[in-house]
């Protein structure tokens, strides 16, 4: 059975964990709950890409997302005998927030990335030579010259995600939530903190909390959301400015209850899913 997410009143906090933290929505007239953004992120580390839509395949990620790591100083990924590691490993927001003073370009049809800085452009390689990688690795290097333990190695496997945990999974992101968040702490939030895949508005805050083990459903792909995200240091650092003037895993921990923001969904079934697509959650 099929029923709206705002369908569900979520459920009474307990007084040790949201005590005076999330807003009372009862009574008013939820809207519909749409997909408002789609994004992915070609390379670990480095800055969102507006998508309008993604084609999901059962087990897999958003196409290209997380496709391309930075390794901090070492080699020791082999791209035929692909494996997670850490994001400690590559350079990454939560220990790099110098990374986001940089705007990136991904362009699938030849492996193009640029980066810009300031609007200009600083660097252009293609990822899939090796004197396009070389080009990149340079820029870098010099850059991030105070960050990195080494030189830095571009590295990319077929089929691999260098994602932030093994599964292969969408992140989502409920507006609701981060309008509640921007409450607490007094200021907007900027939702690509939180570098998710897919925004939503329209289900009550924190709703997301309350769908471990169920299956979100967006035209014909079905997604089993299967566990909240907990959320490191790279939240603190504004996407626009670079620089930690926030702490969002300290107000997430002492607002909230938990240091969880956003859910990990698997794709079950696939299809395309689309910015504007209704969801709905299909209940067991």
């Amino acid at each position: 059975m099929s029923t709206s997410l705002t369908d569900h009143p979520r459920e009474a906090q307990s007084a040790s964990s949201m005590l005076g933290a999330v807003s009372l929505t009862q009574g008013v007239e939820l809207m519909p709950v749409t997909i408002t953004q789609l994004y992915r992120y070609p390379v670990k580390g480095l800055s969102a890409e507006p998508i309008a839509q993604a084609t999901l395949t059962k087990g897999e990620v958003i196409p290209g997302d997380r496709a391309y790591a930075i390794e901090n100083g070492t080699r020791d990924l082999d791209p035929e005998r692909p494996q997670y590691f850490p994001k400690t490993k590559f350079l990454m927001l939560m220990r790099d927030e110098r990374l986001a003073t940089l705007e990136t370009h991904f362009d699938d049809a030849t492996q193009t990335l640029t980066i810009r800085r300031a609007g200009k452009d600083v660097a252009r390689g293609q990822l899939s030579t090796l004197l396009g990688r070389q080009l990149i690795e340079q820029f870098l290097a010099a850059y991030m010259k105070d960050e990195l333990k080494g030189p830095p190695h571009i590295v990319h496997a077929p089929g691999f995600s260098f994602s932030d945990v093994p599964m292969k999974v969408v992140s989502i992101i409920n507006g609701a939530s981060l309008d509640d968040l921007s409450r607490v702490i007094g200021q907007k939030v900027h939702p690509l903190r939180f570098r998710g895949n897919v925004y939503l508005e329209g289900p009550e805050p924190w709703a997301e909390r309350h769908w471990l083990g169920k299956t979100l459903a967006i035209g014909d792909a079905r997604l089993k959301v299967v566990m909240g995200i907990v959320r490191c240091a790279a939240t603190n650092v504004n996407p626009e400015t670079g620089q930690r003037d926030m702490n969002i895993p300290r107000t997430l921990g002492t607002a909230f209850g938990e240091n969880l923001f956003g859910v990990y969904a698997e794709v079950t079934s696939p299809g395309t899913i689309h910015t504007k697509d209704a969801v709905s959650v299909l209940e067991e």
